[in-house]
């Protein structure tokens, strides 16, 4: 598989440099250490990821962004499926505990999500890692893996065997829980009322037992993660020097929030899904073509391979030309998620939308129903708009009519009970707006 990053991307040649600039590194347990290791050396990394649900969101793909850049200067990336974690829930920067799943549900999510990653990296899938069965039975790689491939394992492989005595004799003495419970990943749920169960309170011992057992089994020298996961890093690092007198290190990256400092990614349906048949490329472009003026740099910077010098110049740009800036993240971004056919029919479909229905609309998202809904008197218009997905409500549906923020065939909608019939509709197709922001084709079956 070829590098979806071009190499000019950067002037640098240590990845270092160039995650840097990106803008992507907070926090390094060694900066002078680690950007000497990575400049002299070919290492072996980890980013885990807990199978939370079916399908990876755009918070994951920053992770998988840096992958791909670690793997295009020529470091190994291993995706670590979190088969055992998930089991339990990373209560970082949680409120609440996460929902219980079980092992199907676990192992099933894994499986999809190994899937998504095969869409951006190109793993090694001859490697193998096998034998381990607890905290006294180490396991192994069938070989070294190829040079210019990723790998991934399971920690469900080492977590769900270990003996629990075993666990706490070996692994839990060389951790102090008055260090713990100052730990930021603690902190913000000690101070609620619900607290902090048991269940999750393991679950810094067991990332940090994940990191030992890589840097034992695999030789990996460094873990990655959200800025959230910093605390869990560092017990992973102080745990593997003094199991093993290895010096390991981590490294955390800024999570992907807006300029007022909330996480991006959400939308009226929840996140932003990478699967299309969880979030189409229509809407996920638009997602990034409606962003804030403040955030268009650091999202070309963060989810574009662009060069700086391209990503300075976009985002200079003031008033209605900023809108171009927009569309090129947008397109940029679709078109990694989602492929290059699939981000020209995401961009021909917006311009179509906001072109006031003059172009072609055939890429415009399209919802099918039946014909007889429009025979006779009609559908109500709010009926159509809840059921189209438009709006979640018949309350928003009312109230977004009366803000006259919805239009039909370019026609502002002012009565709330208007109805819709056969004859509104042309070639049998109908486009509804919402805002400037959402339109939908209603198509006739």
């Amino acid at each position: 598989m070829k590098s979806l990053i071009p190499d000019s991307v950067s002037k640098y040649d240590n990845v270092y440099d160039v995650l840097k600039e990106r803008g992507f590194i907070e926090q390094v347990t060694d900066e002078e250490a680690v950007r000497k290791l990575l400049t002299e050396k070919k290492i072996r990394f980890y980013i885990g990821f807990d199978p939370t649900a079916d399908c990876l969101h755009v918070g994951h793909f920053m992770q998988i962004i840096i992958m791909m850049y670690m793997l295009k200067y020529g470091h190994t990336p291993v995706a670590l499926l979190g088969g055992g974690t998930g089991m339990v829930g990373d209560p970082s920067g949680r409120t609440d505990m996460r929902q219980m799943m079980d092992t199907k549900t676990i192992d099933d999510n894994c499986e999809q999500f190994k899937k998504l990653f095969d869409r951006f990296l190109e793993f090694d899938d001859g490697w193998k890692y096998e034998g381990n069965r607890g905290v006294y039975q180490p396991g192994k790689q069938n070989r070294d893996p190829e040079p210019g491939k990723a790998i991934s394992v399971n920690n469900a492989e080492w977590l769900r065997p270990v003996n629990y005595i075993e666990f706490v004799r070996e692994i839990g003495r060389h951790f102090n829980v008055n260090t713990m419970l100052r730990s930021e990943a603690f902190k913000q749920r000690m101070a609620r009322e619900s607290g902090l169960s048991f269940l999750e309170f393991n679950y810094m011992l067991m990332q940090a037992y994940d990191f030992m057992v890589l840097s034992r089994d695999l030789d990996v020298k460094m873990e990655f993660g959200g800025n959230d996961q910093w605390s869990n890093i560092i017990a992973g690092v102080d745990l593997s020097r003094k199991m093993l007198d290895k010096e390991v290190y981590g490294m955390t990256f800024s999570l992907l929030t807006n300029s007022e400092g909330k996480k991006m990614g959400k939308t009226a349906k929840g996140a932003l899904w990478l699967s299309a048949d969880r979030c189409s490329p229509f809407e996920f472009f638009q997602y990034w073509r409606n962003v804030a003026d403040a955030d268009v740099n650091k999202c070309l910077r963060m989810l574009t391979f662009l060069p700086m010098d391209e990503v300075n110049r976009l985002s200079s740009l003031e008033g209605a030309e900023l809108n171009k800036a927009k569309e090129v993240l947008a397109y940029e971004v679709t078109k990694l998620v989602h492929g290059e056919e699939e981000a020209n029919k995401a961009l021909e479909g917006a311009r179509a939308a906001f072109g006031g229905g003059a172009q072609d609309a055939s890429n415009i998202p399209a919802f099918e129903m039946p014909r007889e809904n429009f025979s006779g008197d009609g559908m109500g218009i709010v009926d159509l708009i809840r059921e189209a997905g438009l709006v979640p409500s018949n309350s928003e549906g009312f109230r977004t009519i009366k803000q006259g923020g919805l239009t039909v065939a370019d026609e502002k909608v002012q009565d709330t009970h208007r109805m819709i019939t056969e004859d509104d509709f042309k070639d049998g197709e109908l486009v509804i707006k919402k805002g400037k922001k959402k339109f939908i084709k209603i198509v006739l079956k």
